[in-house]
């Protein structure tokens, strides 16, 4: 039985990867803001209260875990304001790259000293975030800061190799989830899961470092 740290575990993907991990036998700490009923229900560890932009609420849950191994990490917590060049909303962006990609980062420093040897970290990140694949421009906000997910992860990747750590930079698709409007476009988050449970259970430290499609598919960036 493997233990997983998911933030953002309240609602939409962050929620499913806490059931699904549990339906397979693996343990799941979730770790959010405000607790749901539905997360209530899984019956697992939940630890609520954490803002992962403050750094003492971080540093709080790293002294309460403290003697726990963590064997994953899925950094799982995001915003998504709309933000347009005739909108500029530079409090929302600032926002948006504190959650984003400022306060994934404080997670994973902030748990890395409960991690070991073949322990692996997951980031949520965007295909919205992708230089090369952005054809539409708008969403300032969310592309930049997610567009610094990536960049982090993959520095991450290198900077935790020796330490026999992988790194998996992942998009889930378009999943309707609340962030997304619940739009009828999108794949279900219990389908985005068990996609990007596929890609982490692969990671290795031979892959580290990959930007992925949940589908498997390896992204520009």
């Amino acid at each position: 039985m493997a233990t997983y740290v998911v933030t953002g575990a309240n609602r939409g993907i962050g929620y499913e990867y806490c059931r699904q991990l549990t339906e397979r036998g693996d343990r799941a700490i979730a770790v959010c803001r405000s607790i749901s009923e539905p997360l209530q229900q899984l019956g697992i560890q939940v630890e609520d209260g954490v803002d992962i932009t403050a750094e003492k609420d971080v540093s709080a849950l790293a002294h309460r875990l403290a003697g726990t191994p963590i064997d994953g990490l899925i950094n799982n917590a995001g915003i998504l304001e709309r933000v347009s060049l005739d909108d500029l909303d530079f409090d929302s962006m600032r926002q948006q790259f504190e959650v984003n990609a400022l306060g994934m980062l404080r997670m994973t420093q902030a748990l890395l000293p409960l991690m070991h040897d073949g322990s692996k970290v997951a980031i949520m990140t965007s295909r919205m975030g992708s230089i090369g694949d952005n054809t539409s421009g708008g969403s300032y906000g969310y592309r930049m800061s997610k567009a610094a997910t990536s960049m982090a992860g993959k520095s991450l990747a290198h900077d935790l190799k020796p330490r026999g750590i992988a790194v998996a930079i992942l998009h889930p698709g378009l999943v309707s989830t609340r962030m997304t409007g619940h739009t009828d476009s999108g794949i279900s988050p219990e389908a985005a899961v068990k996609n990007l449970l596929q890609r982490i259970d692969q990671l290795t430290l031979e892959n580290t470092g990959t930007f992925w499609h949940a589908n498997g598919e390896e992204l520009p960036w």
